[in-house]
């Protein structure tokens, strides 16, 4: 028979071995799994004020933020550059000839219709966006034209129609191959890895059509 004593002994042993349980299978995962929610959540804050959206934000293959995009396009540079086009058109070996110069304004950034979305491991982020692109160019209103009339081929109204049309594409073509998006896309990495290390994560940009980069 057990004495009094020895059943309160095994009593406390067994509220102790419940007590000890609940904090390591309820208590403290709990907890960490809190602070991970507002350690997300400080994320999504601190994108929301650098970038003004919030990126979808995951912790354990949980939610905790949805994205929420008040604007359609993030442009994160915008540059001004001087373009030259010369259009000619020949007509029986006579050429006339339109140069034409002209200031544009180029913004590069990010299309925020796709999906952006930040995975929080224990030390690391995996950050899924679109590849930056070229956004609008619009001109400067600084446009110059210099006319070279053919012998029997004269420049007309419409040539200089389609001479503005002509430079304002080859200007398109020329901002979309220029380091504009490249630059765009450099300075948001160091932003986002600048806002990670804050939180004391590195970070895996994950484009969509592009293998993982690790920044460090």
């Amino acid at each position: 028979m057990f004495s009094n004593r020895k059943i309160i002994l095994i009593i406390s042993l067994l509220v102790m071995v419940m007590i000890t349980a609940y904090v390591l299978v309820v208590y403290i995962p709990t907890q960490v799994a809190q602070r991970s929610y507002e350690g997300a959540k400080q994320i999504g804050r601190d994108f929301k004020e650098a970038f003004h959206f919030t990126p979808e934000v995951t912790v354990n293959n949980t939610i905790v933020l949805q994205q929420q995009v008040p604007i359609l396009e993030l442009a994160t540079l915008s540059q001004k550059f001087q373009h030259q086009y010369i259009w000619n058109n020949t007509w029986l070996k006579s050429t006339k000839k339109i140069t034409i110069l002209g200031t544009f304004e180029a913004k590069a950034g990010f299309d925020l219709n796709q999906k952006f979305a930040i995975t929080i491991g224990e030390d690391n982020a995996t950050i899924t966006m679109p590849h930056p692109k070229l956004l609008s160019l619009e001109p400067m209103g600084d446009v110059k034209f210099e006319d070279e009339n053919g012998w029997w081929n004269p420049i007309k109204p419409q040539d200089r129609s389609d001479a503005m049309n002509a430079f304002t594409n080859d200007a398109k073509r020329y901002a979309a191959q220029a380091e504009f998006v490249k630059e765009a896309q450099q300075s948001f990495e160091a932003k986002i890895t600048e806002i990670m290390k804050l939180h004391g994560k590195t970070v895996t940009i994950q484009y969509t059509d592009q293998e993982k980069v690790l920044f460090q």
